[in-house]
């Protein structure tokens, strides 16, 4: 049993040029949509004089902003911390609740146990943490890779354990048949049985981690986005801030669609 990635011959007929073509077109109309509300949010902050301090915000003036930074290296030194904070964060959430899930998952008596407290800690802020982090952790960094992981731990492990309630167990049985010992299932049935639920995840994981990053960022420390947001807003620099909000989701945004399209080309496929 192995877990193979889907490569398929991508037909090259008119009709699948059209249904290309369409796909490329309505994602680009959806964001001309936005920028066009944004355009015309703008022509109001100009035009109403107790907004003019925020004039910044205006589609040239944010785009010019945005340019600048990338071109001074800005962009890239507040990405870079915030980045490496939000994958630590990752992987000691994937680390943890892997493990946690599949034993969830596999033992029902495990599961009935931890269910409520589980459900109760997932239900509290992530950030209402942050006083015990920073009696935890010596840094701001450590405090903020906890925080990070609290918040992307429980997607990872509900999937998990969801993905191993739904293996036939006639493949279990037929391992264990077989003489599969309890690793060797897990390695030959199970994970791979269950990549594709750990990767949906891993993918809510990261969008929950790249919301808590921003906030956890606005305090004790001096680098990264969240960083970079407070400090344009304390220096009243509103067309950088919007350049760092613009920043913010397209990372946000490539992340997703790289765990996305792994989910995509991700597959089972039962072999003797």
């Amino acid at each position: 049993m192995t877990l193979v990635l889907d490569h398929r011959a991508a037909p090259t007929s008119p009709k699948f040029r059209l249904a290309t073509l369409t796909k490329i077109a309505t994602p680009l109309g959806g964001i001309a949509i936005i920028v066009g509300i944004w355009w015309l949010g703008g022509l109001v902050i100009e035009a109403t004089p107790r907004l003019s301090a925020f004039h910044g915000f205006t589609v040239e003036n944010t785009s010019r902003a945005l340019w600048q930074i990338i071109a001074s290296g800005d962009a890239l030194n507040a990405t870079v911390p915030s980045l490496w904070r939000v994958l630590q964060g990752l992987a000691w959430a994937f680390v943890i609740g892997t493990p946690v899930g599949l034993a969830i998952g596999h033992w029902r008596l495990l599961e009935n146990l931890l269910q409520f407290p589980f459900q109760f800690l997932r239900m509290i802020s992530p950030l209402a943490w942050m006083p015990i982090a920073i009696l935890m952790f010596p840094s701001w960094d450590g405090a903020i890779v906890f925080l990070i992981a609290v918040a992307s731990i429980w997607p990872i492990i509900f999937s998990t354990a969801a993905g191993v309630k739904r293996i036939d167990p006639i493949w279990l049985a037929m391992a264990a048949n077989l003489g599969g010992k309890p690793l060797a299932v897990l390695r030959r049935v199970i994970f791979p049985a269950v990549a594709r639920d750990i990767f949906g995840g891993l993918r809510l994981a990261l969008g929950v981690a790249w919301i808590v990053l921003v906030p956890a960022e606005f305090l004790g420390i001096t680098s990264g986005l969240g960083y970079a947001i407070n400090d344009a807003r304390d220096t009243l620099s509103y067309d950088r801030l919007g350049a760092i909000v613009i920043l913010i989701g397209v990372i946000g945004f490539a992340l997703d669609f790289v765990l996305a399209l792994l989910i995509k080309r991700t597959h089972w496929t039962p072999t003797a």
